[in-house]
């Protein structure tokens, strides 16, 4: 298979570009310019890497013609929360252009490519109570949330119209290694304490958010495609969540408890109040219809991060 992945230096697509060169397949990374390094270091024999920005449309429908691609992983996006609330234009731009311009594409040259989009739990908004089935409204409201939710429709409606293969994951909040993406709570705690500065929260601490290994998150994906691929359905959608969910503070606290710090290493600024206060993730389905399930513990997720983040301490050093 030929497929063609948004976004794939990211923390998560690193991971599935890592199973997915595992079997036989030809890889196109689009991703910025200023990642071929990043590129340079993971790439093998099957990769190809094409430079490009999500709003570069002619060079997307080309290099997919090029390339006969018969799939897409569309993981790219503008993913700040905070840089959502202060350049909501540019979220929704980025965001939804990519989308509905991968779709269009689909739609008009080769209907049988299957289209797997990254959306995110918080395209269902806040959580009342309990935790969010795959069939509950998505009800977003802040900018990031809403360019996840309102591309997550778009997607269905190609599914549902056009007949489309589509593949939607809701997943929780990513963590892992090569998340170089220092505004995310895990990479910033960890940088921060292993280079002696605080950490200053900028939320009041308390919100709370399921946290999972990204190569858990990756499988997920795999399976997803692979099903698709052999299943009449054209329409999958899954939350991918974990066990652990977790406020700001418990959870830069059990960074500090690894990494064996004590005291005065926080901060709370408390000055993004635009964001969702609780999220959880009900991933049943995906457990009963994929046999999918997490199966890294929290702190030996993080115990690998962290090694991880030590062994390339010298990239983050400013």
């Amino acid at each position: 298979m030929n497929i063609f992945i948004t976004g794939g230096l990211g923390i998560l697509g690193n991971a599935i570009l890592q199973k997915l060169s595992k079997k036989e397949n030809k890889l196109i990374v689009y991703d910025r310019i200023k990642n071929l390094t990043k590129f340079n270091k993971v790439k093998t024999k099957q990769m190809k890497f094409v430079a490009g920005n999500l709003t570069n449309n002619v060079l997307i429908l080309k290099t997919i013609k090029k390339y006969k691609i018969n799939a897409i992983f569309h993981l790219g996006a503008q993913t700040q929360v905070l840089n959502a609330l202060k350049n909501p234009y540019e979220t929704y731009l980025i965001n939804l252009q990519s989308t509905i311009k991968l779709l269009e594409i689909v739609r008009k040259i080769n209907q049988k490519i299957i289209f797997i989009y990254s959306s995110s739990d918080k395209a269902y908004g806040e959580v009342s109570k309990g935790s969010y089935l795959e069939n509950h409204p998505l009800n977003s409201i802040y900018p990031y949330d809403v360019s996840k939710s309102t591309s997550d429709l778009i997607a269905q409606s190609y599914a549902k119209t056009y007949g489309l293969k589509v593949g939607i994951i809701r997943s929780a909040n990513i963590f892992g290694p090569h998340d170089r993406n220092l505004k995310r709570i895990v990479p910033e705690t960890i940088i921060n304490l292993l280079n002696k500065k605080k950490i200053i929260i900028r939320s009041s601490g308390k919100l709370k958010r399921d946290y999972i290994f990204v190569d858990d998150v990756a499988n997920a994906y795999i399976l997803t495609y692979e099903k698709l691929s052999k299943i009449k359905k054209n329409l999958l959608i899954y939350n991918v969540g974990s066990k652990y969910n977790l406020s700001v503070l418990q959870l830069v606290k059990k960074i500090a408890n690894i990494l064996k710090v004590k005291k005065d290493y926080l901060t709370i600024a408390n000055i993004s109040k635009k964001e969702i206060k609780n999220q959880r993730l009900n991933y049943s389905k995906i457990k009963k219809e994929l046999n999918w399930k997490p199966k890294t513990d929290l702190d030996a997720g993080l115990k690998k991060t962290i090694k991880w983040y030590k062994k390339n301490n010298e990239e983050f050093k400013l």
